[in-house]
């Protein structure tokens, strides 16, 4: 493959002199094997989920004490673990997790300039640290220091004028460590480096942490690292998470680029050969300033290529900068899935940084551990290495890092178009660089009949909240772009500091195809398209709405019918599944109609509006004399990928994760309704016995499948006489679809997620189309090109059937989808159309 080339010119940082070269030096090749799996690898279908192990979840000793909480230091005495002697860390010769606390606890102690607080806990339960290092201050100096962090995103004109902001303020950096569980060396990298720092008398370091905070998240997955795991407790990838932000590791990682504001964000990482640092590749994202990010963001980069290179390790001498050294979409920052393109929009210039030899996976278990000791010891050395290069480049640049973030914010509160960058803007800038948008003036979330969905708009407003996106609530009706608009409607006027974010979360996005021969990982994730909410874009205009600044959405819970009337409940949102599993699991009895509408009988009124209350759903009145089906609590079998059980328990279903290894070792199928099959089940695979249990599921309930395992399971099974047809296996993004003739996914959303897309010709007798992919290119935003031989791409799917349903021969109802309903917890919007598949399969 021909690699893209740049020149390298002279850069100078503060932190060491960087010799001319006139070409770039030789790098590895672009990786097969390395940090960034496509998706969620290709484990996604056929390794089936099994629950969390219960027992990895140690029990601390004692509480966590705050000592201190006003100024710096802030003090916390870390409540201990128990010794595990299973943590993998151990064998490398690195820190295992139980170990952090006391060390970081004898620190508070031994000097002032460390401080130490819990900012959340893992999903085993695990604390996770946040440490920061800076000079001590009086709390009225932290005032002051989180006064001007404020006027920085709030008032960037007066921000840049204040002389005394200019001096004084601490520039926040913040370093991120171990998102994935098996890549330990960054948290053994930054302990080391706070000891450094908290100790030395060094004057450079010493007046650094005079006008500087300086923020190390230790473990960010510690149940990972314990455990020896890429993903957390409940089987994500937390570096594919911070625009959804599903898990509580993420959502902490995301208080704290908030909380902290850093003008600098490394996020350690391995593993690739010679170590890569960023920037990346194009595509980059479109909506970010790049002119105030790649200046400093190269920069830097090759600060720290040196710093590397100077260790003298020959392992660590091939490295690798994508921006430089890569073609498009090898390694690119289109995303802001992942932790470094994310913290750019809140004013960050941020890396990924990749240490250079392999010490997890395959290597762990093979490796003599004299070998892995030496291969995490040069890790760490190489990790340490980026995060001084980067401490020093603050202490050189700390006003023109601080005035890159303002005038990051102070455009986007403007309003200013993004800026043109010429070719050579750094060396190596390029047409292939340059990627753009033009902001809409606003987005309105409307209230009442316009809005598909009230509880989505109110999830979909409540997570904008809680990025930092500022949102504004309608106190009077009003007009906007030509449409009228109830009280009570959101609006999202893009003149905002961080309107890259508000408009990466709200725009459609962009097809990519022709940009890149492929994609790191997703390139399509719209919370407009995905989340189930109806969004109106206003182009332009002005934005005069009486209105008030949103903390969190208003309720949208309640009970709209008369006191002797039967309650209804359509189920077109995750939500909705969620309060019906809740009264089922009561042990009401409800009723399901044929459009999948269900019916609560008016003597649980009490109960609906309880549900209401909980999860924000809205009951109507039934239609008098409905009838329906009884439905009764479901039970669900799942062979599925870890995000879709997620998912699945987070609607509420009973889920019972199976494979074909448990159903061959006898698992109890006996009390199932509904099997669900995308990962890690072939029924070709299975012994006489465990057929006959799943053939025993098929006689009385549902089957729901996903993606190429689930076709295979329906083709080997006999369910459906129906051809399923791949797309290109990399192919992902939002499409259109068309719900006209659905039954089962009776008032789907118009657009849809795929990632493998398939879609099902040669349908027999009684199948039916429930959903088809849109006509033309159904693709609206992501990365979709056909095969070598020209099948699989997005043209050849169009109008194809994306969706389908029917009754096999045995009487299973059977839904089969080609797109990806559940895809790492995010498509909040689609959820619905997995819930109406298994009530519907659970129903005669």
């Amino acid at each position: 493959m021909h690699r893209k080339r740049k020149v390298l010119l002279a850069l100078a940082t503060a932190a060491l002199t960087i010799t001319s070269i006139t070409a770039a030096p030789a790098v590895a090749a672009p990786p097969t094997d390395s940090d960034r799996d496509f998706g969620n690898g290709p484990e996604r279908n056929v390794v089936a989920a099994a629950d969390p192990v219960a027992a990895r979840r140690a029990a601390p000793v004692g509480e966590n004490e705050v000592r201190t909480h006003q100024g710096y230091p802030r003090r916390t005495d870390l409540r201990t673990y128990p010794v595990d002697p299973t943590d993998t860390s151990t064998r490398l010769g690195l820190t295992p997790y139980h170990a952090i606390a006391p060390r970081l606890n004898a620190l508070q102690d031994r000097s002032d300039r460390v401080s130490v607080e819990v900012v959340g806990h893992s999903g085993l339960g695990r604390d996770l640290y946040l440490v920061t290092l800076t000079a001590p201050e009086r709390p009225a100096e932290t005032r002051q220091q989180d006064a001007w962090r404020e006027l920085i995103e709030n008032d960037p004109v007066r921000a840049a004028r204040d002389r005394r902001l200019e001096r004084d303020y601490k520039a926040p950096v913040w370093i991120n460590n171990n998102i994935h569980g098996n890549e330990w060396e960054g948290t053994d990298a930054a302990l080391r480096q706070i000891e450094y720092l908290a100790t030395t008398n060094d004057q450079r370091t010493t007046n650094l942490l005079r006008h500087s905070r300086i923020y190390f998240d230790i473990t960010a997955n510690p149940d990972g690292r314990v455990a020896g795991t890429r993903v957390n407790a409940n089987g994500f990838d937390l570096n594919r998470d911070f625009v959804t932000n599903s898990q509580p590791e993420s959502v902490a990682m995301r208080t704290e680029i908030i909380d902290t504001q850093p003008v600098l964000t490394l996020d350690e990482h391995g593993y690739v050969d010679g170590t890569l640092i960023e920037p990346t590749t194009p595509p980059h994202g479109q909506n970010y300033d790049f002119d105030l990010y790649i200046r400093h963001g190269y920069a830097n980069g090759l600060g720290m290529e040196a710093a590397v290179k100077a260790l003298g390790y020959p392992e660590a001498q091939d490295v690798v900068v994508p921006f430089r050294d890569w073609p498009p979409g090898e390694w690119d920052g289109w995303p802001p899935i992942f932790t470094a393109q994310y913290a750019m929009y809140h004013g960050a210039v941020s890396y990924t940084i990749e240490i250079p030899l392999q010490v997890n996976n395959d290597a762990y278990d093979t490796l003599p551990v004299e070998e892995l000791r030496r291969r995490a010891a040069i890790n760490t050395d190489v990790s340490e290495a980026t995060m001084r290069t980067t401490l020093s480049y603050l202490g050189a640049h700390r006003e023109e890092l601080v005035d890159n973030q303002i005038e990051i914010f102070r455009r986007g509160a403007a309003g200013e178009p993004q800026r043109y960058i010429p070719d050579g803007f750094v060396p190596g800038f390029g047409p292939e660089d340059r990627f753009t948008t033009t902001f809409p003036r606003a987005y309105v979330v409307p209230a009442g009949a316009t809005q598909r969905s009230a509880v989505a708009a109110a999830r979909l407003v409540d997570h904008l909240v809680a990025h930092d996106v500022r949102v504004r609530q309608a106190t009077r009706p009003f007009t906007l772009g030509g449409r009228a608009y109830p009280a009570g409607s959101y609006v999202v006027d893009m003149h905002q500091p961080k309107r890259g974010l508000a408009n990466a979360m709200l725009e459609a996005g962009k097809d990519l195809s022709n940009d890149a021969p492929q994609m790191y990982d997703i390139a399509g994730w719209s919370h407009r398209l995905l989340w189930g909410a109806s969004v109106d874009v206003v182009r332009n205009g002005q934005v005069r709405v009486p209105s008030f600044d949103v903390v969190a959405a208003a309720p949208t819970g309640g009970v709209e019918a008369a006191p002797d009337r039967d309650l209804a409940l359509r189920v077109v949102d995750g939500k909705d599944a969620s309060a019906v599993n809740d009264l089922l699991g009561r042990g009401l009895a409800l009723r399901r109609l044929a459009d999948g509408t269900v019916v609560v009988p008016a003597a649980d009124r009490q109960a609906a509006r309880e549900v209401a209350d909980r999860y924000g759903v809205r009951f109507t009145a039934a239609p008098r004399g409905a009838q329906g089906s009884p439905l009764h609590r479901v039970t669900v079998a799942a062979a599925v990928a870890a995000d879709e059980l997620f998912a699945l328990r987070e609607m509420g279903f009973d889920v019972r994760p199976v494979s074909t290894a448990t159903l061959n070792a006898g698992f109890d199928l006996s009390g199932v309704d509904v099997l669900v099959v995308s990962s890690g089940l072939r029924y070709d695979q299975l012994r006489p016995a465990a057929k006959a249990r799943v053939d025993a599921v098929f006689a009385r309930g549902g089957v729901v499948t996903r993606g190429a395992t689930g076709s295979r399971f329906n083709a080997d099974a006999r369910l459906l006489p129906v051809t399923a047809v791949p797309g290109r296996e990399d192919a992902n993004g939002v499409v259109t679809v068309d719900n006209a003739a659905a039954a089962v996914l009776a008032g789907a959303t118009p657009t849809s997620f795929v990632y493998s897309p398939q879609w099902f010709t040669d349908l027999g007798a009684g199948v039916r189309v429930e959903q088809r992919f849109g006509p033309g290119n159904p693709l609206v935003a992501g990365h979709w090109l056909p095969n070598a031989d020209g099948s699989g791409g997005s043209n050849a799917a169009a109008g194809q059937a994306a969706v389908v349903s029917g009754a096999s021969a045995t009487g299973a109802r059977v839904l089969m989808f080609g797109t990806e309903p559940l895809f790492r917890a995010h498509p909040k919007g689609l959820y619905a159309q997995v819930a109406a598949g298994i009530y519907w399969g659970a129903t005669r």
